[in-house]
């Protein structure tokens, strides 16, 4: 668990790569103004208050690939529900900042992730006012 990273993975780089290449420019690893502290963004996009997380498949539970270890099951269940429960959490104290959230997994196209960011940024998408 000690080489479990927090930040900096494989899927992250590979998207703020593909993002950096198409010309955005974005905070890595920050806690959003307005928002709780502990809560940190992936990659912020301060001018365009996009918020972007690239979800692990374990630690977020997706739907495809996502399993749940069978030694100690009955508390990997609670964990990783506990960490989805945080997660939409945190998307709600980001759109009531008035950050645009944008949840892709780890497994999903960098170069996709980047077009639909592109495209957001470019048609001025905000989020949804509470």
């Amino acid at each position: 668990m000690r080489r479990t990273r927090r930040t900096g993975t494989a899927p992250e780089l590979a998207v703020r790569r593909a993002l950096h290449r198409r010309g955005l420019r974005y905070l890595v690893d920050v806690a959003p103004p307005g928002t709780n502290r502990r809560r940190r963004v992936d990659v912020l996009l301060r001018g365009a208050k996009i918020a972007l997380f690239v979800d692990g498949c374990f630690w977020h539970s997706c739907p495809e690939h996502g399993q749940v270890p069978k030694a100690n099951r009955e508390w990997w269940e609670v964990k990783l529900r506990g960490v989805v429960v945080r997660d939409r959490d945190t998307d709600l104290q980001l759109a009531a900042a008035g950050w645009l959230v944008v949840r892709v997994w780890e497994h999903d196209d960098p170069e996709q992730v980047a077009d639909r960011v592109v495209a957001l940024v470019a048609a001025g998408v905000r989020p949804p006012q509470a």
